[in-house]
């Protein structure tokens, strides 16, 4: 690090130093007054959405105060009580009079429905009689319903078609399980009409079609959402929901439409899962943000009741949210700039007022360089007052340079007599570590081999006393059964199937036995060894497990190429191949179609001279799994239900015993390869440890395919 750099950090420590205490305080200010608009600004927000809804919902209500003050003035009109007072009939004609009079008030009164209808009319209609035992005081009654498609059109025949909306698969909504909304929400009122006998006899009936009808909302969005009431940008609106489906709305379909897109509204869109559940299913009024078609807003939703009390829809108003976050993206950024204005003057000023400080340091961190270069230099006097700190600490570095200089030098000869003892000792350890790793190595050679001879004692001992005990009831299980069939002569017939099965399960028995003694005594089975050719003995094994093999419906190739001769046991070694191909052919059991066994033979050269032969047995069965690999030699391990778990234990006993070799690999859903090793001349050997020359891996390459 140079002068310059170092002066230039120096200066910017200080600078630092100084400008920290104001940086804190300007960003606690900054964040006490985010805080307070985003707290207090958003109660007041959430408070005014909230009386926003109160005024929609009290809109409402006053539309049907409306409607029942509009069936009153027709009631109470001339022209009305002049025809009413002479109607006879349906088909009277001062009735059609009468209905050419509703369709024109109607019309006047931008009513969807107005018609006369009687008592017994009335009465008969499902959707009027919920109403009818709320008439009272001859007053007219209003409320909420929906209807379906065909009642709607038994009021008014285009009802039915102005009904119908599209539903909008919606982000946040639940999944639709319709594509089209044709049942109405109505705003319907009931008027009851008494006769001069002061009998009630009819009826009007007129209302509103909700579906489609933008003069409720907009209304509602006119006297809410004045001009000026929120910040440029932001839009209010009002929404009315048949269900969870805006059926009368003044959201947009683009919250800022461009002249490319489409200006309509979101006619047919859901409200949220969230809103839905909480207005709909639970009953309670939701004031919170929310999204709304396609954007956040700031919301109040609350439920609508028809005339049973029943929840239909909700009302809804809100505006939109990024305004006025906006507005407090615009306030933080204006008190950063300031921020940042009052820290450059303030850096300013403390940079200047630094550059005395300075010169001192310059001359000590030249010092500094010259000692690193290896030059005897001193600070000395700095020019400055005697109780200055610089001047203090140049001092006391000077001395702590002198003593340093010192330390070196008997540091420099301690370091020699060191390494001449670390080089010593370095090759006395390692002379040590080499003898221990030798006698860690013996040792476990050592311990690996007591274990087995201590498993393989206590294994004969206790094979021997299990033969003993076991023979001579099997022995009398046999004869018994001898005699059984002689005794029942011709009758033995009914049962010679389940005689000859317990001679054959006896017969099992007494092959176990044998089985163990074989393994656990291997000194008492030691069979001659002579010198064979393999060919001849893989031809008779493959006639000894041609039926096994036919069971299994698996196919045997052959690529037998070894020519050198080996000292063997013919009929063990002809057992372990019989093991290795029944357990290659049980290996591919519910495989779809049928499963291959190669069976190959070949010299063994060692520097291109014969010293033996192998012998490889691959299957393309399920494979071993690793896990299961390390134990497949084990005595009673197997994974067959009928297997015994000796197979593969006496096969590697008979093959250790002569100096032979057996490598495993397999991978699973590929297949299994066993490969064995015999030399020209056998290699007996009983201080072998037990698993020597033993190999396993799990994968392995498919050979001769």
């Amino acid at each position: 690090m140079n002068w310059q750099q170092l002066r230039a950090k120096v200066r910017y420590r200080i600078l630092i130093l100084t400008l920290l205490p104001i940086l804190l305080t300007l960003v606690s200010l900054v964040f006490i007054t985010i805080y307070w608009n985003i707290s207090y600004t958003g109660k007041q927000l959430f408070m005014k959405v909230k009386a926003d809804l109160t005024v929609a919902r009290n809109t409402l209500i006053a539309v049907q105060e409306k409607q029942e003050q509009q069936l009153e003035l027709v009631k109470d009109s001339w022209a009305f009580q002049n025809d009413f007072r002479r109607i006879e009939t349906q088909s009277d004609p001062v009735r059609k009079r009468l209905d050419a009079l509703l369709e024109q008030k109607k019309q006047e009164l931008q009513l969807d429905f107005l018609r006369l209808i009687s008592i017994s009319e009335a009465a008969a209609d499902p959707d009027l009689r919920v109403m009818l035992p709320k008439i009272d005081n001859r007053a007219a009654i209003s409320g909420l319903m929906v209807l379906e498609p065909q009642r709607l059109a038994r009021l008014e025949p285009k009802l039915e078609q102005q009904a119908i909306i599209e539903l909008v698969d919606t982000p946040r909504s639940q999944k639709p399980t319709k594509t089209v909304e044709k049942r109405g929400m109505l705003s319907r009122s009931l008027l009851p009409i008494y006769g001069d006998d002061g009998n009630l006899g009819w009826y009007l009936d007129g209302g509103i079609l909700l579906n489609r009808d933008i003069r409720i909302v907009d209304h509602i969005r006119d006297l809410v959402y004045d001009k000026g009431a929120l910040p440029e940008r932001s839009i209010g609106t009002v929404t009315i929901f048949l269900d969870n489906t805006r059926i009368s709305t003044n959201v947009p379909l683009h919250m800022l439409a461009q002249d490319t897109q489409i200006k309509g509204r979101a006619l047919g869109s859901l409200a949220s899962e969230e809103v839905r559940q909480k207005v709909l299913i639970q009953g309670e009024v939701w004031v919170d943000r929310a999204f709304v078609y396609n954007d956040w807003f700031i919301s109040a939703y609350a439920p609508l009741k028809d005339m049973r009390g029943e929840r239909i829809g909700m009302i809804y108003t809100g505006f939109s949210e990024s305004p006025f976050i906006h507005n407090y993206l615009l306030n933080i950024i204006e008190l950063g700039t300031i921020l940042m204005l009052v820290l450059l003057v303030s850096g300013l000023l403390v940079y200047r007022g630094a550059y005395s400080l300075l010169q001192p340091i310059e001359r000590i961190h030249h010092v500094v360089k010259a000692v690193q270069s290896g030059r005897n230099l001193r600070i000395g006097s700095l020019g400055l007052e005697q109780d200055n700190e610089l001047s203090n600490l140049a001092e006391q570095f000077d001395r702590m340079l002198d003593l340093l200089q010192r330390r070196n030098a008997q540091i420099q000869a301690a370091a020699e007599q060191l390494e001449v003892k670390v080089e010593e000792r370095t090759r006395s350890l390692q002379e040590k570590t080499d003898e221990l790793q030798r006698n860690v190595a013996l040792l476990n050679e050592t311990r690996q081999q007591l274990v087995t001879n201590e498993k393989l004692t206590a294994l004969g001992e206790l094979t021997a006393g299990i033969a003993h005990e076991i023979n001579n009831p099997t022995a009398v299980i046999l004869g018994n059964m001898e005699l059984l069939k002689y005794e029942l002569g011709d009758k033995a017939d009914d049962v010679e199937e389940e005689i000859e099965i317990v001679i054959q399960q006896v017969g099992r028995i007494s092959t176990i036995i044998r089985s163990l003694l074989q393994y656990s005594r291997p000194g008492e089975f030691n069979a001659p060894l002579e010198m064979h050719q393999l060919t001849p003995i893989i031809e008779e094994m493959l006639i000894l497990v041609r039926h096994s093999v036919r069971k299994q419906d698996v196919t045997l190739i052959q690529e037998l190429n070894a020519s050198y001769p080996i000292e063997v046991n013919r009929p063990q070694l002809l057992q372990v191949l019989i093991n290795l191909v029944v357990n290659a052919a049980h290996a591919m059991d519910g495989m779809e179609g049928k499963g291959r066994i190669w069976i190959r033979t070949y010299d063994w050269l060692q520097a291109g001279e014969p010293i033996g032969v192998k012998i490889e047995v691959e299957d393309e069965g399920k494979g071993i799994p690793e896990e299961q690999l390390g134990r497949i030699f084990d005595p009673f391990y197997t994974t067959r239900k009928d297997g015994t778990g000796l197979g593969l234990s006496l096969s590697y006993g008979i093959i250790k015993r002569i100096g032979g070799t057996i490598e495993v690999s397999s991978t699973l859903g590929k297949g299994t390869l066993f490969t064995i090793g015999l030399y020209h001349k056998a290699k007996e050997d009983q201080f072998n440890p037990p698993y020597e020359g033993l190999q396993f891996t799990s994968e392995f390459g498919k050979k001769g395919r």
